[in-house]
């Protein structure tokens, strides 16, 4: 920051006085800035020309930021720096845009040559302080654009996410899936590319192989228009009507339809929490359209899955719960994680596709191929809080259809359902709630179905695939009513109540009570449960009924945590089990594993042990967890991979960071301070940590922003970040390259002086870190970069002279150099030994 002087603080109270006198003239035309200093003591004059000067920088009568300006005679403005643009509301790449024009001092008046942003004029208003900028907008109105414009002449670049997931064990076959999703940028077309390879486990052990995705797609505004193979999914809408039956299969053809809406991976949990209840130490493997997209591990008792990790939107998922390397359940969930509906105006969301039912690079049987396909979806909102949803589409011959209604009752109460139908296959009906009251939430949930599986497959428990050989021809249903309720900060109850028809029988309750507290002087966790389950093959066919009381301590350092548990449940046989656990969990800093955990169980079948971690390195993000069951001894477990190639600027990047918003930034970092530790924001969303050497920052697609560097941490290191803030604007799937110098710097402190040791004031010094401006008794402060000792002289576009400072000889104090006199003389530009230098 430039400081004022104090006669330059003093002319605030001469400017009113001298403007209003202005006002007077009958001249309605900008004033020169001599004619509107004139009048001033002349003893001021000096301090009001070419020396730093605090103003507001407004444009089309908007506020662009406070700013240090430097005023000179000849009717010039030259900005120093903007010294804050909280308040402003001119867009960051705009706005930069402004200020390194001004930075390159501009004449005041009409602008005639390199406008920038269709500028017309710029004015200094000596009366309030005021720097004008006009445009050609100034008299339009200030209307919202309703959609984003797409960069000049596109963008390029390509992102490709591996993701690999594996789950195993002795006698449980490895199985997994690979999955590759690409997404690329050619001028304003975006293509995409979802390879899969699976292989199921169990005594089905072939590789199977499909192409999903391999189209190119145009936004338009409002509107997009696909072209190629792809899945006829729910894109362009907000509510997608569920569908029964058969999972639509890839069509090569046309797909057009609302593009605000477009699915987007994002970290919010499902509205509706999907449960999963384990008699024992298992794991669960979430699969949608018959690949497995996640795998976790669940502890014994009733349990919500963590559904932050999965893809945005609504859609069915199957549910496998894997107790002692066996499928003790299979149910099919939804997942809930819409996007809002962005703009009320638009009242219609729809999709329609046509094209040949076909398999690319497949090994499936049951994937179709060779009939016409064909199908639309549409939402239209009925009132602000309703959503109507309807589907009509041809899959394997087969028409399906469903509508859906999602009705936001109140602020703290919304209701989803859903009526569908597959000809040759069933009805059904599903519906969520919830209603939140201060205190509590309450989810209710029902569906029911009318079924003929007759042309329907099954998995057998060693995951064959096989035609169904018991035809079902019935109604099934499951319903339930979950409950939370706080009594007070630290107590709350929960309950859950359940009923199912069909596969599994019989009513369920679960019971539960949680407490915070202290014990050893540490917080803790206390929790009691009691539950009454239907009976399955892990309860050998009888209720599963018992208790649970568990209690968590957070020991030792931050991250530390310990828990442990006992109860009694329903055993394998039928008879009783007492069981006991005890878990210790640790968060790590700055180092490859990010946490571990792990547990040691003993029942009544003896002692089983497991154990995860979560790891991520500069490449490769993941987690994964290992089991040994007391019961058969076996030992099993899961991977979960994640890694993302980037492509773009001619430089390529292979890193863990996921680019959830559609593009990317690949940023080379070059510094000469040791193990150096950036952040990088983005105004649109995210931070991401940044070290020496290449990084990737995700970053928003379609939307023109900015990312600002910064130094991690409280203790900043006496360095300059070049440059301190990256502008981009890029389609979905483009990559960008952006390069950072980190420099060590030092605070100079010196006067600037002419032949015969008069001191300049006004001239520019300009350094690779920074630039300053000499005061009237021609002192300056500024920042040098410690590597570079080199110093330029201007004014105006002209260079008057140059040094190399010594800074082994020069005087300290207080971390300030003091260079003494600078004695500026033609003589030194003759120094063919200096480097070009540029302003910071």
């Amino acid at each position: 920051m430039f400081p004022m002087t104090p006669i330059a603080t003093a002319l605030a109270l001469l400017f009113c006085s001298a403007a209003v006198a202005a006002t007077t003239n009958g001249n309605t035309m900008p004033r020169s800035l001599l004619a509107q200093a004139k009048g001033l003591p002349a003893e001021f004059e000096e301090h009001f020309f070419d020396v730093p000067l605090a103003v507001r920088v407004e444009r089309d009568q908007q506020f662009l930021g406070e700013a240090m300006v430097v005023l000179s005679r000849d009717d010039r403005v030259t900005l120093l720096e903007l010294t804050d643009t909280r308040d402003s509301e001119v867009k960051a790449p705009e706005r930069e845009a402004l200020a390194a024009w001004l930075k390159q001092g501009v004449p005041l008046g009409a602008c005639s040559a390199n406008c920038p942003a269709n500028l017309l004029a710029v004015h200094y208003n000596l009366e309030n302080s005021l720097v004008s900028l006009v445009t050609e907008n100034a008299e339009r109105d200030d209307k919202p654009q309703a959609y984003y414009e797409q960069p000049d002449g596109g963008s390029t670049g390509l992102i490709v996410r591996n993701q690999l997931n594996l789950n195993g064990g002795q006698d449980q076959p490895l199985g997994g899936r690979y999955g590759l999703e690409a997404s690329s940028s050619l001028g304003n077309w975006t293509q995409s590319v979802n390879l899969q390879l699976a292989r199921l486990g169990g005594l089905d052990d072939q590789l199977y192989h499909a192409v999903h995705e391999l189209y190119t797609q145009r936004e338009l505004q409002g509107t997009f228009l696909r072209l190629g193979y792809f899945m006829p999914n729910s894109e362009g809408l907000s509510r997608q009507p569920r569908s029964f039956g058969s999972s639509p299969d890839t069509a090569f053809g046309v797909m057009y339809g609302s593009s605000d809406s477009l699915a987007i991976d994002n970290p919010k949990p499902s509205v509706y929490p999907i449960y999963v209840t384990a008699n024992r130490l298992g794991s669960v493997e979430i699969y949608r359209n018959g690949l497995l997209i996640n795998t976790q591990p669940v502890p014994a008792g009733l349990q919500t899955l963590d559904t932050r990790p999965l893809p945005g939107g609504i859609y069915e998922v199957e549910v496998r719960l894997i107790e002692d390397g066996q499928i003790t359940s299979t149910t099919q969930e939804l997942v809930y994680k819409p996007n809002n509906w962005r703009n009320h105006d638009e009242r219609w969301r729809y999709n329609v596709f046509a094209g040949r039912e076909s398999k690319l690079l497949s090994n499936w049987e049951e994937q179709a191929d060779g009939a016409m396909s064909a199908g639309a979806a549409l939402n239209y909102l009925l009132h602000p809080r309703v959503v109507l949803g309807l589907s009509a589409r041809q899959v394997r011959e087969q028409l399906q259809y469903g509508s859906s209604v999602d009705w936001t009752v109140a602020n703290n109460a919304s209701v989803f359902a859903n009526v569908y139908q597959t000809e040759d296959h069933g009805t059904g009906v599903d519906l969520q709630a919830l209603y939140s009251y201060g205190l509590g939430t309450v989810v209710a949930s029902h569906n029911r179905s009318w079924l003929d599986t007759r042309n329907t497959y099954e998995t057998l428990p060693d995951g064959t695939r096989i035609r169904q050989r018991n035809v079902f021809t019935g109604e099934t249903s499951n319903s339930s009513l979950s409950l939370t309720h706080r009594l007070n900060n630290r107590t709350s109850l929960n309950g859950r109540v359940s009923h199912s028809e069909g596969n599994v029988e019989g009513v369920g309750l679960d019971l539960g009570w949680t407490q915070r507290g202290n014990l050893f002087g540490s917080d803790a966790n206390w929790r009691f449960t009691v539950f009454d389950r239907p009976a399955s093959t892990s309860s050998g066919d009888k209720r599963n009924r018992g208790v649970d009381l568990s209690v968590s301590l957070a020991l030792g350092g931050p991250g530390e945590q310990i828990s442990g548990s006992i109860g009694s449940r329903t055993s394998r046989d039928g008879g009783r089990d007492h069981n006991a656990s005890l878990t210790y969990r640790k968060d790590l800093q700055d180092f490859i594993l990010q946490s571990v955990s792990a547990t040691a169980i003993a029942d009544t079948y003896g002692v089983g042990i497991s154990g995860t971690t979560n790891f991520m390195t500069d490449t490769v993000l993941g987690d994964a967890f290992a089991q040994r069951s007391s019961y058969s001894g076996d030992i099993t477990g899961g991977l979960n991979l994640d890694s993302t190639f980037a492509v773009g600027g001619q430089k390529m990047v292979l890193t863990s960071q996921h680019q959830g918003r559609g593009a990317g930034m690949i940023i080379d970092v070059e510094s000469d301070v040791d193990d150096i530790a950036l952040r990088a924001d983005d105004l649109s969303g995210g931070s991401t940590a940044l070290r020496a050497g290449r990084n990737f920052v995700p970053i928003t697609a379609y939307r023109s922003g900015s990312v600002s560097f910064d130094f991690e941490g409280n203790h900043v290191p006496a360095a300059n970040i070049q440059p301190p803030r990256m502008s981009y604007h890029l389609n979905k799937g483009g990559v960008a390259y952006r390069k950072v110098q980190v420099m060590k710097t030092v605070t100079v402190l010196g006067r600037l002086i002419d032949p015969q040791g008069h001191p300049l004031k006004g001239h520019h010094i300009i350094n690779h870190a920074s630039r300053g401006v000499s005061e009237v008794d021609g002192f300056f402060s500024m920042e040098m970069n410690a590597g570079s000792p080199t110093l330029q002289v201007r004014r105006g576009e002209q260079l008057l002279c140059q040094f190399r400072l010594d800074t082994r000889n020069a005087r300290i104090e207080q971390d300030v150099l003091m260079i003494g006199d600078l004695r500026c003389t033609p003589d030194t530009l003759a120094d063919n030994s200096f480097e070009a230098q540029t302003a910071g």
